[in-house]
């Protein structure tokens, strides 16, 4: 941990800082999953789902500044490779081959899903320890990834 004057103490900021990496990884993870379905969906609905899915990825880029900058205002350190990133995501591996827009909707939708669900219990945990910041930013990350599950899942897809 680095020197700062932030008044959480050293074992919250440490906590958060871990929690924040944990989910880095998957915030990066996603937004590679989302760029994979913006440069490979076919169909129809082509235009519609290629700027939506650009849209998800950009968002998810944002998470990842946002997380890794609340790490290092703790006086952490952010964790962002894409070495952390896959061997500590959360989220299921993206299939490979696709190109069916219905198949990525729902590819795209579990990994909203399933990056929401650890946004949640991210929030719990920084709660559970102290850090209300913390949880806040998780709820924003939250309440916006909701969003985008709501937006893609509009598009259908196999359930």
């Amino acid at each position: 941990m680095h020197q700062t004057r932030n008044t959480l103490s050293a074992n919250i900021r440490a906590e958060s800082v871990a929690l924040l990496n944990k989910t880095l990884a998957s915030a990066i993870d996603l937004h590679g999953q989302m760029k994979q379905a913006h440069w490979n969906v076919r169909g129809p609905n082509f235009i519609a789902l290629h700027g939506l899915f650009d849209k998800c990825a950009d968002e998810a880029c944002s998470y990842s500044d946002l997380i890794a900058e609340r790490a290092r205002s703790l006086g952490g350190q952010a964790e962002g490779t894409i070495q952390r990133a896959a061997r500590f995501s959360c989220l299921l591996a993206y299939p490979l081959g696709v190109a069916d827009e219905q198949q990525h909707v729902f590819a795209v939708s579990g990994a909203l899903a399933a990056f929401g669900e650890s946004a949640r219990e991210a929030i719990d945990r920084a709660a559970g320890f102290g850090d209300a910041d913390t949880a806040d930013l998780f709820t924003e990350i939250s309440r916006n990834v909701d969003q985008q599950l709501w937006l893609v899942e509009s598009h259908g897809g196999p359930h």
